[in-house]
């Protein structure tokens, strides 16, 4: 599709079956519904966003928005709509019009910054320059979601450090002081599968770390001791053993500091840990290849602000948004916010810049091993909670 092309947006009732053909998803669904309503076309440029075609997904967003009441009571909301728009063109590195990005501003000026202060960072990689335009427009947004992600991708430009410095030429033997405590803390509900078991086991024959497992009646009882009833309902409340280890995961690191890894995942080797973690930072973060950063493996020290802010987002999502997505409500969500939140107002001088550091996917997979685990196919899987 050419997006150019005349009057081709301002087009009604016409057949769009063979700009859809690109999509099947995206081509069955509107042969399905049709293209009449607002919520029609945001789902169908939603398949196309996701999909890559980011064209259409923009045409078909600005259809939407062109058929919203503009009225505060009708989702999605109008505002969201041009931004996103606004997203699908600059993912596909289509230019946006100057009257367009005016009508954005008068809608909203958070997302105005958002897409303006990103849109400057594709274009001249001045990542200070951007984040002093997108200020903490991450707030406007759910948790997890995109924005926090494009944002924590800038900050690394300021913030983050080349991880080959701290650990070239070090190994276990010869490996300095580690700033985070040598704990490490796993968890599983009750009746761990044997597979589980043996990768507990795994990790009591390293005999590196202080090891300590939880099961949920542990965990029950020991966020009841250090954080009072509070902590313990919202623990027993949530939806799924996937929601209650994440409650749990920031308030035992961030009560004794140590290192958090999953029950269904490994760590290959001390050797290995030691040549790629660098042990001279109070926190080691590290990230998908979208920017979300892994849960399931990070350390920290005790009292760390950023997972301070980690349990603030927390405990607002419990209580706020207790039916969103688990990766967003207690899952990585809640830690590209907390970083997010830290790092901004260290940009703004109202903060001492903590000591961190986040490395990359590759370094992920260097330091951890996936095993199979057919449990997850026996049970309800976490996202489909």
């Amino acid at each position: 599709m050419v997006l150019g092309r005349k009057n081709m947006e301002e087009e009604q009732n016409v057949d769009y079956t063979d700009m859809l053909s690109i999509c099947p998803q995206a081509l069955e669904v509107y042969q399905q519904r049709g293209l009449n309503d607002v919520i029609a076309a945001y789902d169908i440029g939603n398949i196309l966003s996701t999909n890559h075609f980011y064209a259409e997904a923009a045409f078909l967003f600005k259809l939407a928005f062109n058929m919203h009441s503009k009225s505060p009571s009708e989702y999605p909301l109008c505002h969201i709509l041009w931004m996103i728009r606004m997203v699908a063109l600059l993912k596909g590195n289509f230019p946006i019009k100057d009257e367009e990005l005016e009508q954005l501003k008068g809608l909203s000026l958070p997302f105005y910054n958002y897409i303006v202060g990103w849109k400057q960072y594709k274009e001249n990689k001045d990542a200070f320059s951007a984040l002093s335009v997108m200020q903490n427009c991450y707030e406007e947004f759910p948790t997890g979601e995109e924005a926090d992600r494009t944002y924590i991708s800038i900050m690394m430009d300021l913030f983050n450090t080349d991880s080959k410095l701290s650990v070239e030429g070090r190994s276990y033997s010869t490996g300095m002081q580690a700033t985070i405590p040598n704990n490490l803390f796993m968890y599983w509900d009750q009746n761990p599968p044997p597979e589980i078991v043996e990768n507990f086991e795994y990790h009591q024959r390293l005999g590196h770390f202080n090891l300590k497992i939880f099961n949920k009646a542990e965990a029950s009882d020991w966020l009841y001791q250090q954080y009072g009833v509070e902590a313990r309902h919202l623990f027993l409340s949530a939806r799924h053993p996937a929601e209650a280890a994440d409650f749990l995961r920031v308030h035992v690191i961030n009560h004794y500091g140590g290192w958090w890894l999953d029950a269904d995942i490994r760590i290959k080797s001390i050797d290995q840990f030691y040549s790629v973690i660098p042990m001279v930072y109070d926190h080691v973060f590290l990230l998908t290849d979208n920017y979300v950063v892994h849960n399931d493996f990070f350390g920290s020290i005790p009292n760390s602000p950023i997972l301070n802010e980690c349990i603030r987002t927390l405990y607002h999502n419990c209580y706020v948004n207790r039916d969103m997505f688990i990766a967003y409500k207690t899952g990585p969500g809640i830690f590209n916010r907390g970083i997010n939140r830290t790092l901004y107002h260290c940009l703004k001088g109202e903060g001492k810049r903590p000591s961190f550091i986040m490395l990359d996917y590759n370094q992920f997979w260097d330091v951890i091993d996936d095993f199979e685990t057919p449990y997850k196919t026996a049970s309800q899987h976490w996202m489909a909670s």
